[in-house]
């Protein structure tokens, strides 16, 4: 065997740990602070030049360190490394994206096929919103934070698609929005038990959740 081949070998089996570490454990180290825009305190923005300023960084982080290399690594090697993870990074907002779509598409189908018509019926002594709680507000929520998401990243280069502040700007309300709905679960609860008593009820619980097929 030749000398230092060992050592070589090791350097390369550490670089994917490397770059993950890198990628996930400092970035945030990259990004300049961010202050709020004079009497809006919940709007986060960001000037081209800071997102030029990002990518530069995001993409040095990304890169393979001098020292965790074999000298035999090319600056093409290199390159498809940082491509392969801008890729993959691009793969995961995109499923962010949908993920978020398809869950406000469920929503929007649960509060017009079945909280509305049950509004509508008014069934006397049935609680809709004790029932469903403040549902419709995670829906607008969802929303927003959806419409932040794809503002971040429509017509905008993939080294640039700054999604973290779009969580940061939304972190207050949507806390506060699923704290409410997480505190009125046990409520929900008991208004379901009674339900099930009602059999007028049930057979139109049924035939709403039926509609949503």
């Amino acid at each position: 065997d030749c000398p230092g081949k060992e050592g070589v070998g090791g350097r390369r089996r550490n670089l994917t740990l490397l770059r993950d570490k890198l990628y996930v454990g400092e970035r945030r180290r990259t990004e300049p602070v961010v202050e709020s825009t004079a009497g809006d305190h919940n709007t986060l923005r960001r000037s081209q030049s800071d997102r030029t300023e990002y990518s530069q960084k995001l993409q040095e982080k990304m890169a393979p360190q001098a020292g965790s290399l074999s000298p035999a690594t090319s600056l093409q090697e290199e390159e498809q490394v940082i491509s392969s993870m801008m890729a993959r990074r691009g793969k995961i907002i995109a499923e962010l994206l949908q993920t978020e779509k398809d869950y406000i598409s469920d929503l929007h189908l649960c509060i017009q096929e079945v909280i509305q018509p049950l509004r509508n019926k008014q069934i006397a002594g049935f609680d809709v919103d004790g029932l469903f709680s403040n549902i419709e507000l995670v829906h607008q929520v969802s929303a927003k934070l959806l419409s932040l998401l794809e503002e971040a990243t429509t017509d905008v280069e993939p080294p640039m698609q700054i999604i973290g502040e779009v969580f940061l700007q939304m972190k207050g309300p949507l806390e506060n929005t699923y704290k409410m709905y997480c505190y009125r679960q046990d409520e929900a609860h008991t208004v379901l038990e009674s339900c099930e008593k009602d059999e007028e009820l049930k057979q139109h619980l049924r035939h709403c959740v039926h509609s949503l097929k």
